[in-house]
């Protein structure tokens, strides 16, 4: 953008952007003094020349008022109106950083405005930034569409959510260093500098931040060299990064805080007896600003800010000139703001006569004067010497602008600064520049230090921008002052929490101690950490302790199938043909809870001790495996299916659940299958579907129905009634197996690879002997004994007369002509009993073992068999574990788990079908059976069927239960058994 073409006066017109303003004289100085000329003008022109030009540097805070003091300043200086009242806001500081889609974060709302006064020869640059209102309300909003953004529409509080307070102070103090930067541009291409305060007190907090430009020009010194140094400047100028070392001013505004009473008039006696005092030779403002110059002179004499040697100083002050001065704006006399705004409004469009005939001939300075006439600005105005009362014997005060002027002439006359004091004063080095030198200087150093160019990495500006902004770090133990103290603070509260976290710790712990202690440690944490750092030494806490725990303290996840922890720390499992080696980091080995228990063989003959198994095929299967060669093994059994592979590489199957078909699916396979004789037709077509009712889930709602039945009995009528077929009696997957156990929620034509249930015949129906009962290890005397169930059997002949009605149904009717080839007893009845018998084992971890005649019933014989019948037990959910009948001394309830059913079939015309079905768990806990869904069970033997020692799903175990009031929920269903007469 090229500068503005001058006015005939002479100056420019108004204030452009810093930024525009260089690259515009640039692109002038490289195309030539006729393209400058004709781009910009004759009186821009002049000033891109070799014209030498001082510059002056304004910044500061401003007070919660329309107009800026620092844009007041210059149109105080240069009689003249040259910012407007009503600012507009810059583009690029609305759109904020490139790439980063108007981020709070990311905008920089620093602002260098720049405005030449040609007829003085003066380049003002004012820097904008969060310290005045207007880019600090800018702020604000930003944050708070932020806020807003982040909170969504579902906000819980129906508002944006506040943001977290170590996220805020960590934007102001991210503004706080761009404006540092901003700062040590102009600290570095000025001469001198004006601070801008809208009090009358010295703001101390500049001592820090003046403090930390100092060691951060001295950190990017280096950088800054290498930038200019193919500049047209002179060799002091390259070697300390500056023309010379800027003097700082210092502008305050008293803004109604000192009021100094007018002197009374003739005639009048303010105080009426007392004498007046006679006349001090300085105004109150003057003695104001040389209080004011002792102080601030103090102050940074003390901190070092100032030293003997000006040419090592940020900033000099003048020994023996004012640099501070005092502007007395605003409403002194306590008059209401709005009604002085007002008033100024009415009397300024109030039109006289005189104005009238003078106002079409106005402009320039003189309009500027004839606005200003008659009223009191809110911001800086020039004061005219009048002011103050010179007959009063006092030395009158300068303007602002003598003021001001009195520096600016040491620096157009090339006389410099003499700022050194001491017995040996180093001269400083001083260039007055000629205006463009200035520009190719000042542009080199704006790319480095305010744009941070780093488009090419590999370019000597990328490299001088990221040293520089790595060096921004610097800036930190200066200003961010609120953060040192919360980092010491919290660097304090460290060692506390780890003691917390580390207090009671066994040497291996498992992830829920890990948390828990952790927990604590945050707990003390909190107690006395504070500040924005919190949240940063809190996740490292986290990771201290996560740390300690995984470094050699980590105990091993894994839970046994009843629910016990592995003691070993955290290591690996043997690969299959490799042996544990516990000195590997980490260590090879097998899972070990130490927690060990008694368990009897498939038939319960031999007890023996075994290791917590963590897996189903240890529980189930390998322990029973080792007893059956000592004990079972020549027994006869009755073995279940299980997966039988055709591919040298099986693999599991997925947890997959297949949707059952519709009943309108169903009826439509039925039309289109072609009959065929016999009743395969209907039982192919459920098995292909997977729907037959031996399989999964929905079993027949009541198969052993209540009341004086035959159904109530255990006893079904009809011989010939369809059987539910069986898993075994589809085709099985010999692709795919079934990783865990068959239950009502696994996959369809699934079989596992060995079962866990064993059916075993300890011997005939006359090896239980009904008076002694069961001779196994571990019964707890009159414990070991079955419950006698007798089973009607209808015998009749054919010229039998009418059936009698009070005696049991017969559902079935017999073949005419024959009768039973076995009778129970000698005596002969109409109605033939035969007697079966039932037990319901449970045994406890200790080996000890009893029958349960009922739910949560132990049996207890004197002598002399059982009397109760095994019928109410059958027609029950047994409970799969009860409190076991012995406790132990802790408080710790010690639970017995129902492992087999001892079933004697006796020798008589009947069938007894098995029917294991077992929920391990609450709903929607699966039912589990075993690989062959109904088993019938030979006659004339002694069967015991023993149940598994674990429940596993493809999904995780079905733990014993911890409390004893979730027991009913852990059964054994009923209709277990059922009898069937031929």
């Amino acid at each position: 953008m090229p500068l503005p073409a001058g006015p005939p006066g002479g100056a420019a017109v108004g204030p452009v952007s810093l930024r525009e303003l260089l690259l515009a004289a640039t692109a002038a100085a490289e195309g030539g003094g006729g393209a400058a000329a004709a781009a910009t003008g004759p009186g821009a022109a002049a000033a891109a020349g070799d014209e030498e030009v001082c510059v002056v540097g304004i910044f500061g805070k401003t007070a919660l008022q329309l107009c800026s003091e620092k844009e007041a300043l210059v149109s105080t200086v240069c009689d003249r109106q040259v910012f407007p009242l009503f600012q507009q806001e810059d583009p690029e500081l609305a759109d904020g950083a490139p790439g980063q889609e108007g981020e709070p974060a990311a905008k920089d709302y620093n602002q260098l405005q720049a405005y030449y006064s040609q007829e003085s020869r003066v380049l003002y640059l004012v820097l904008t930034s969060i310290c005045d209102t207007p880019q600090l309300l800018r702020a604000c909003g930003d944050l708070a569409a932020a806020e807003s953004r982040e909170a969504g529409p579902g906000h819980p509080s129906g508002g944006p959510a506040p943001l977290p307070h170590a996220e805020a102070h960590e934007f102001w103090k991210h503004q706080e260093k761009l404006h540092c930067l901003s700062l040590l541009y102009l600290f570095s291409v000025c001469h001198i500098l004006l601070l801008v305060h809208p009090t009358c007190s010295f703001d101390i907090t500049y001592d820090r931040v003046f403090r930390a430009l100092d060691g951060l020009r001295q950190k990017v010194l280096p950088s800054l060299k290498a930038a200019i140094k193919d500049c047209p400047v002179g060799k002091e100028w390259k070697l300390n990064c500056r023309p010379c070392p800027p003097r700082l001013l210092f502008l305050f505004q008293l803004n109604g805080a000192l009021k100094v009473d007018p002197l009374p008039g003739r005639g009048q006696d303010p105080c009426g007896h007392l004498e007046k005092p006679p006349p001090k030779k300085h105004s109150p403002k003057r003695r104001l600003q040389h209080a004011l110059e002792d102080q601030i002179y103090r102050i940074f004499r003390k901190s070092r800010v100032l030293t003997n040697q000006s040419i090592n100083c940020l900033f000099t002050v003048p020994a023996n000139q004012a640099f501070v001065y005092i502007v007395a704006g605003g409403a002194q006399d306590g008059d209401d703001p709005v009604a002085m705004l007002l008033d100024q409004l009415r009397s300024n469009c109030t039109m006289r006569e005189t104005d009238s005939l003078l106002a079409p001939t106005l402009s320039g300075p003189r309009r500027y004067q004839m606005m200003r006439h008659g009223r009191q600005q809110l911001s800086f105005h020039a004061e005219s010497s009048s002011s103050s009362s010179s007959s009063s014997g006092q030395l009158v005060d300068c303007t602002l602008k003598e003021f001001l002027w009195q520096h600016v002439e040491l620096v157009l006359s090339k006389k410099g600064f003499d700022d050194s004091v001491g017995r040996n004063p180093q001269p400083s080095h001083f260039e007055l520049p000629t205006y463009q030198k200035w520009v190719a200087a000042a542009l080199k150093l704006y790319e480095v230090t305010i744009e941070g160019k780093d488009d090419d990495p590999t370019s000597l500006t990328g490299e001088l921008s990221s040293k520089i902004m790595g060096s921004i770090k610097v800036l930190e133990g200066y200003l961010d002052i609120d953060t040192k103290f919360s980092e010491n603070r919290c660097q304090k509260a460290l060692p506390m929490a780890h003691s917390a976290y580390q207090s009671n710790l066994p040497h291996n712990y498992t992830m829920t101690v890990h948390k828990n202690q952790l927990a604590q440690a945050l707990r003390v944490y909190s107690q006395h950490a504070r500040g924005p750092a919190f949240h940063k030494y809190a996740m490292q806490l986290n990771e201290d302790c996560y740390k300690f725990w995984s470094n050699g303290h980590q105990l091993c996840e894994e839970r046994s199938l009843t629910d016990q922890h592995c003691v070993h720390k955290f290591h690996l499992l043997p690969k299959a043909g490799e042996k544990p080696e516990a000195d590997r980091n980490p260590p090879v080995l097998y899972h070990n809870s130490r927690a060990r228990s008694t368990g009897a063989c498939n038939c319960g003959r031999k007890q023996a001790p075994r290791d917590d198994p963590f897996d189903i095929k240890a529980a189930n299967y390998d322990f029973y495996q080792l007893l059956e060669e000592k004990c079972c093994g020549k027994l006869e059994h009755i073995n279940f299916p299980i997966f039988q592979p055709s591919t040298p590489d099986p693999a599991p199957a997925r947890d997959e659940s297949s949707p059952a078909p519709l009943e309108g699916e169903i009826e439509k396979l039925k039309e289109k299958e072609p009959q065929t004789q016999g009743e395969s037709t209907g039982l192919s077509l459920a098995l292909s579907l997977g729907q037959s009712t031996g399989s999964l889930g929905t079993y027949p709602p009541d198969a052993q129905g209540g009341g004086d039945n035959a159904e109530s009995h255990g006893q079904s009528g009809d011989s010939k009634s369809e059987k539910r077929p069986s898993l075994v009696d589809r085709q099985a997957s010999t692709v795919e197996y079934l990783p865990g156990m068959l239950h009502s929620n696994c996959p369809k034509g699934l079989l596992p690879k060995f079962s866990s249930w064993s059916l075993v015949k300890l011997g005939p129906a006359k090896a239980y002997n009904f008076h002694t009962g069961l001779d196994q290890q571990g019964f707890i005397p009159g414990t070991n004994y079955l419950m006698p169930w007798d089973i009607v059997i209808r015998t009749r002949t054919e010229d039998e007369g009418d059936l009698d009605t009070n005696s049991w149904p017969a559902p079935n009717k017999a073949v005419p002509g024959k009768r039973s080839a076995v009778v129970m007893g000698r005596g002969r009845r109409r109605d033939d009993i035969a007697r079966a018998f039932v037990g319901f084992e449970y045994e406890d971890a200790r080996g000890r073992r009893f029958m349960c005649s009922g739910p949560d019933k132990v049996m207890k014989v004197m002598g002399g068999g059982p009397k109760e019948s095994a019928i109410k037990a059958l027609n029950s959910d047994m409970p799969l574990y009860i409190l076991s009948s012995t406790q132990g001394r802790g408080l710790k309830p010690h639970y017995a788990q129902f492992m087999r059913l001892f079933v004697v079939v006796p020798d008589a015309p009947l069938q007894i079908t098995l029917t294991p079905q077992v929920q391990p768990g609450p709903p929607p806990c699966p039912v589990f059976y075993p690989e062959k869904q109904e088993i019938t069970l030979p006659s004339d033997g002694l069967w015991v069927l023993r149940f598994p020692y674990a429940y596993v799903t493809e999904r995780g175990p079905c733990f014993p239960p911890k409390e004893s009031q979730q027991l009913m929920s852990y059964k054994v269903l009923r209709g277990i058994l059922k009898a069937i007469t031929q």
